[in-house]
Parts: structure tokens; sequence; C-alpha cells
């Protein structure tokens, strides 16, 4: 092991496993680089949607589970949750001298042979059955929230025990080494945190001669835990102008929100934006929203690229990307009002941002320092689990 592209022993049999693959998001941006640090690698995966992600990343064996052939699996997936840990129990690696996880959901759970290594890149363990719960479930009612409380005590117990199976965690921030820590007490130091990377090159220096409108922008999934509605909400209560760039399953609500607070003439609900369209979106607001608890979360970071400050609220992920006073304002009282006195402060701040520093910021979490960080990561894993 010497180092760079392919620098690992041609002789090394490297299995990666990722929890399913169905787009080109801030997990598969990890996995790819794992694509290029073992270009050998056979991939393993719940399903796969062919043609969803890089082509690096599609360019070798995938293996996918009994999942992948069911009819409509691509946009009913989250319903086979109780089936997954199943699936990658009985994931046959005998083959492999490496093992290597990028996981959020189970794909920790893979067992390595004995002598093997497995080392997993932990975006988060498995929100839904832990801290997130009300987020996803808090709806449901009656015998179908009884079996879904008893699914979610068995998946804890799977979750925690299959920890064990794990040699080596990167986590992709502080805030998750410290979940991995409390939920499945995996000794410290088996824990470091590596943070992702950040596309640069989608985001570009902000145009000076692009003029900044006084509006507000999100860039989102729309799900519950990402709590889109705190902005919308705390916008159309403070008659201030808002963008939000994503789609999911929470657009009808936040519509019909928007209609309830009147104020469908501030609130745009764009649904989804393409890369290429996002960076002009963030040359043209006057701040980033964050309101949410994030494991990690990239788009402060792509907003510090463009030179865009984010108005964050601060804890979790938010805590390692936004710098206070350089790149944005962070601030501590959660929900709607929280957010409405840190947008008060924000704009009696007035301040003129320095967009070469917030750029500055952001070029730490690129491409190329994290494909150095893994390499050293997973050739320091090795050598620890030689000795």
């Amino acid at each position: 092991m010497n180092g760079m592209e392919g620098s690992f022993s041609g002789d090394l049999r490297v299995a990666l496993v990722h929890d399913w693959l169905n787009g080109y998001r801030g997990g598969e941006k990890v996995l790819h680089e794992l694509c290029r640090i073992f270009p050998q690698a056979e991939l393993f995966t719940l399903f796969h949607v062919k043609g969803s992600s890089h082509p690096e990343i599609e360019d070798r064996p995938i293996h996918t589970s009994w999942m992948n052939r069911l009819p409509g699996v691509r946009s009913r997936y989250r319903y086979l949750l109780p089936f997954f840990p199943a699936w990658v129990d009985h994931l046959d690696l005998r083959r492999f001298d490496l093992v290597v996880s990028t996981s959020h959901c189970v794909a920790k759970g893979a067992r390595a042979r004995e002598g093997a290594v497995h080392i997993c890149y932990c975006h988060t363990p498995m929100r839904y059955v832990w801290d997130r719960f009300e987020d996803y479930f808090g709806n449901w009612r009656g015998l179908k929230r009884r079996f879904i409380e008893w699914e979610a005590r068995r998946l804890r117990a799977w979750d925690r025990r299959s920890a064990r199976r794990v040699d080596y965690f990167m986590s992709n921030s502080h805030f998750v080494r410290q979940r991995i820590l409390r939920y499945w007490q995996v000794d410290p130091e088996r824990v470091e945190v590596l943070f992702p990377p950040v596309d640069l090159d989608v985001f570009p220096p902000v145009d000076g001669s692009v003029e900044r409108e006084d509006r507000y922008l999100v860039v989102s999934a729309l799900v519950p835990y990402k709590r889109v509605d705190v902005a919308v909400e705390a916008c159309a209560r403070s008659g201030r102008r808002l963008t939000v760039a994503g789609s999911g399953p929470e657009l009808p609500r936040l519509r019909q929100l928007v209609h309830e607070l009147g104020a469908d003439d501030r609130i745009e609900l764009r649904g989804f934006v393409p890369d290429g369209e996002l960076s002009l979106l963030m040359a043209r607001h006057r701040a980033f929203l964050f309101p949410q608890v994030e494991d990690f979360g990239i788009t402060p970071l792509e907003a510090a690229a463009s030179g865009l400050p984010v108005v964050a609220y601060g804890e979790g992920g938010a805590l390692d990307t936004v710098v206070d006073g350089v790149t944005g304002r962070l601030y501590t009282e959660p929900g709607v009002e929280g957010l409405i006195h840190a947008l008060d402060a924000f704009e009696a701040d007035d301040r003129s941002w320095d967009a070469e520093a917030m750029r500055k910021h952001a070029e730490g979490f690129s491409r190329s320092l994290f494909r150095r960080r893994l390499e050293e990561a997973l050739a320091g894993a090795l050598r620890r689990a030689s000795r």
C-alpha cells in the first residue's frame, strides 16, 4: 500500500457494500471515491436503478438482492426495511480480503470473513429507528403504529449487535461520531471523523456582477426531518421572501402551508433543481437557510463555495460546516420563532460578507482533499489490523 489511485496491492480483493444505488447524492460521492481507489472492487447493494449513478460506480460487477426484481421497488423500497438486515446478514463475502461499507441503513452489518478487515464509512446510524423515529412515523396510529414500534425495537437490537462486525469506522461528522458511540457502544478508538467531499466544480466562485435579491433560499430533499416547514412558516409570518428548491413527499403539505399562511406571492416552491441551476440560485439570493439538525449537511458548504452566507440552527453537522461570523450565522433557539429572531439579527448586522473567505473554507472539504484523507485513513486502518 503506497498511497494514490490503484496503489493498494493489486492482490487485495475488495468488496464495496452500499445500502442502495438509485441516485448520485452525498453518499454516492463517497462511494465514487472508493471506486476510484479500488477500481477492481465488486459492489454489493440492496437494489440498483441502472443508469442512476456515475458511470465509474456502475462500471463494475454489481450484485443486488432479490428485492431488486420486485416491481415498483424504486419508489416503494422504504416499505421493505424489515427485510434489509436479512439480506446483509447472508451476504457471502468470503472471497474478499477487505470489505468497505458506506452505510446510513444496514450496509455496515456486512460480515467479513475471519482474517479479513471491514471498514465502514458511516453517514449515520439508522435515523428512523433511533432519534428520528417520530419524524418518520409520528402520524402512524393503531395496529400500524404498534407494528412499527415493535419493528423499530427489533431493528435497534440488530443495529447495535451488527456494529461489532466492523473493525474501524469513519464517521462523516463529529455529531455522527457521538451517535455511533451512544447507540452502538463502540470503542472510541475505533471511530474517526472524515468529512465527506464537496464538488466545488459545480459551485464556482461567486460572480460579482450578479445582483442578489432580497430573498432567502432553501435547498433540500422535502422530507419531515429537514424542517423545511420551519423556514416556510418563519418567512411567511415575518413577511420575507423565500425560494425552496427540492422535491419529496412533503411537497404537497408545504404547498398547502404556503397557501394557508397567505404567502403564495412571496414563497416559491421550485421542485427539483439540477446542480447546474443551483449555482445560479446561490448567486442570486440573500442568504441560505438551514433550520434542521443534520448529520453533516453538505448544502451549507455549497452555499459557502458560492459566497452565500448561511443562517443555520447550531446543532448537529452545522457545527462542522458553518463558521459563525465567517460563512454565516449560527442560532440556538429551535423552531419558527428561533429562525425569525435569527433572521432579524442577520439583517440588523448588515455586514458585507467576504466571499473569498467563504470559498476558502469550502475548499477545505474539496474532493481532492477528501480523497487523500480517505486513502490515508484506509491505509492506516489496514496497518492497524495487520499488527
